[in-house]
């Protein structure tokens, strides 16, 4: 509770976190805290307690929000399986002090890779890393689930990985290499008005590609006005429209925001503790923090924003107010004081 407290509140750091609690502590009984928290108490639990607690408990609130969360309406691609954006952030860190995460000569660094809902807006699986650990190895470590699809960028290609995509009944839309060759089969007709110029089925050409890849694959190459930028994807779909899939594809960048988003409103970018695990706890609880927003925002039915959730909550977390009258504009002012009784200053 102390650490979602401080990720809800803002907290710089661990001294920080336990001088607002004190400041609060006849309302501790609230939250159920107790009458034992201080600096080493936390200090401790974030070296010694096991940072999966903290994940278990994350994808148990994800599993909660992916049921009830409709995410955005801006989702218009009409597909019947789940859509995933997969990508990571770096977060660089102090080499003398976070030794165990190398990533350069003179820093170090930690991977948070993310599997992303693009229709409800929840991460779904994360896994944190060294800065070393390349981003395509996470490919390796997500469930694939038939019919769903999975939007990767270019870092992401490797033919041997996105085969087991496809044997799995999966679909993946991704932009090819500059440099990859293509044999064409044959090209269907395309709409150039529509902004598509070419949608062709191709064969890898070159040996171990197409070793690890054997199949057909579906090349569209798609003219953006609103950018003036022509672009080109690969996929292994062959039903949608290929301006559907060039809509799939943009929505990648819902886990764009979704790492700017947490960057910077939580604290995932200084650290309350050096261990690994306590940095591992410290993400999780980040994670925790969002996914309780959007449970919230969702089940009360709220209007805000997150980031005006979260702005709201770090004023009134050990309040007793209901949730629906902190989050009700119409709400009544229970007392006004009156202005002659003030004293005045001047």
């Amino acid at each position: 509770m102390c650490m979602i407290f401080g990720q809800l509140g803002n907290r710089e750091s661990l001294s920080d976190l336990v001088t607002c609690l004190e400041s609060q502590q006849s309302k501790w009984y609230h939250l159920g805290l107790g009458t034992g928290i201080s600096k080493s108490n936390l200090a401790y639990a974030n070296e010694k307690r096991d940072w999966r607690i903290y994940a278990e408990f994350a994808y148990l609130l994800i599993a909660k929000a992916r049921k009830i969360c409709v995410g955005s309406k801006e989702f218009e691609v009409v597909v019947d399986g789940k859509v995933y954006a997969i990508d990571s952030t770096t977060i660089d860190l102090c080499l003398s002090v976070f030794w165990w995460a190398p990533f350069r000569n003179s820093k170090a660094a930690i991977k948070l890779h993310t599997q992303f809902d693009i229709k409800t807006e929840i991460p779904t699986f994360v896994e944190l890393t060294d800065g070393l650990v390349h981003d395509i190895n996470f490919l390796d470590s997500i469930e694939l689930e038939p019919g769903a699809f999975y939007i990767v960028d270019r870092a992401y290609i490797d033919f041997e990985r996105l085969y087991t995509i496809h044997k799995a009944s999966a679909f993946f839309v991704t932009r090819p290499r500059s440099n990859q060759d293509f044999t064409r089969l044959y090209s269907r007709k395309v709409d150039k008005s529509l902004g598509v110029l070419c949608d062709q089925i191709v064969r890898l050409s070159n040996f171990y590609p197409l070793k690890r890849y054997p199949e057909k694959l579906r090349r569209i190459k798609y003219y953006d006005e609103i950018t003036d930028t022509q672009l080109e994807f690969m996929t292994n779909n062959f039903d949608l429209d290929a301006v559907e899939i060039a809509r799939l594809y943009k929505y990648r960048w819902k886990v764009e925001l979704f790492f700017k988003w947490i960057k910077q409103h939580l604290k995932i970018k200084s650290f309350w503790g050096y261990s690994e695990n306590a940095v591992r706890i410290q993400i999780f609880s980040a994670i925790i923090a969002f996914t309780i927003i959007a449970i919230m925002k969702e089940e009360c039915k709220l209007k805000y924003s997150p980031y005006e959730i979260l702005q709201i909550l770090s004023l009134t977390l050990l309040n007793k107010t209901p949730l629906d009258e902190l989050f009700d504009k119409s709400y009544p002012q229970t007392i006004k004081e009156l202005n002659d009784k003030q004293l005045t200053m001047f």
